[in-house]
C-alpha cells in the first residue's frame, strides 16, 4: 500500500513538476486565460436578459421536429425524461418534499435556456445545432411547459420577453465582486 502512495507521489511530481508542486494551488504553470474569440465561440456571455443573443428565429413547430430528431431519445418525446433530465412539468413542486426541477418549474430565465442548449446539446454533438434550431428547440421546450403557444416564433427579443414562473425564486448574489 505504501508503495502505491510513493508511486502516486512520484507521478504527481513528474506531471506537475517540482516547481509547480512547490507553488501549490497558486501557480501550476499550465493553461492560459481564454481569448475573447474563444469565449464568444462558446457564447458564455449570453446573460439572463438576452443581451448578445445571436440573430435568427425558430418556430415551436420546427422545434418539435428538431426535438424529436435530436433530443427525444434522452429527454422523452414530451420532455418527461428518460436517460436525460426531465424538461417539462413540476410547476408548483419546488416547495414540496419532492421538488421536480424542470425548465418550467425551476429555470429562471429563457435566454439562459438558449445558451445552455446551444453550448451543450445534443449531448453527443454539442454546438451542432444552428441558431435557428436552438431558438426553435427553446420555444418547443417552453411550449411543453405551457409557456408558449404552439404557433409561437422565437427570436432574441421574444425569447427575452418570456417571464419564467420561477424568475423571482432566486436571490441576488451579495458578494461585492459579483455584478448582476
Amino acid at each position: 500500500m505504501a508503495t502505491r502512495k510513493v508511486r502516486a507521489l512520484a507521478v504527481a511530481f513528474l506531471v506537475f513538476g517540482i516547481r509547480g508542486a512547490a507553488h501549490g494551488a497558486d501557480h501550476f504553470g499550465i493553461g492560459r486565460p481564454a481569448t475573447e474569440a474563444e469565449i464568444a465561440a462558446w457564447n458564455i456571455d449570453i446573460d439572463r436578459d438576452g443581451r448578445k443573443l445571436p440573430p435568427g428565429s425558430g418556430s415551436v413547430a420546427h422545434g418539435r421536429a428538431v426535438f424529436e430528431a435530436q433530443c427525444a431519445s434522452c429527454h422523452g418525446s414530451g420532455g418527461e425524461g428518460g436517460t436525460g433530465e426531465r424538461l417539462a412539468g413540476g410547476l408548483g413542486t419546488l416547495a414540496s418534499a419532492k421538488p421536480v426541477k424542470t425548465v418550467g418549474s425551476f429555470w429562471p430565465y429563457a435566454p439562459t435556456l438558449f445558451d445552455y442548449i446551444r453550448r451543450a446539446m445534443p449531448m453527443n454533438a454539442p454546438q451542432s445545432l444552428s441558431d435557428d434550431d436552438v431558438y426553435a428547440v427553446s420555444g418547443y421546450v417552453l411550449h411543453l411547459n405551457g409557456l408558449a403557444p404552439e404557433d409561437a416564433v422565437f427570436d432574441a427579443r421574444s425569447l427575452s420577453a418570456v417571464q419564467m414562473p420561477n424568475r423571482d425564486g432566486f436571490v441576488s448574489d451579495p458578494r461585492p465582486d459579483v455584478k448582476p
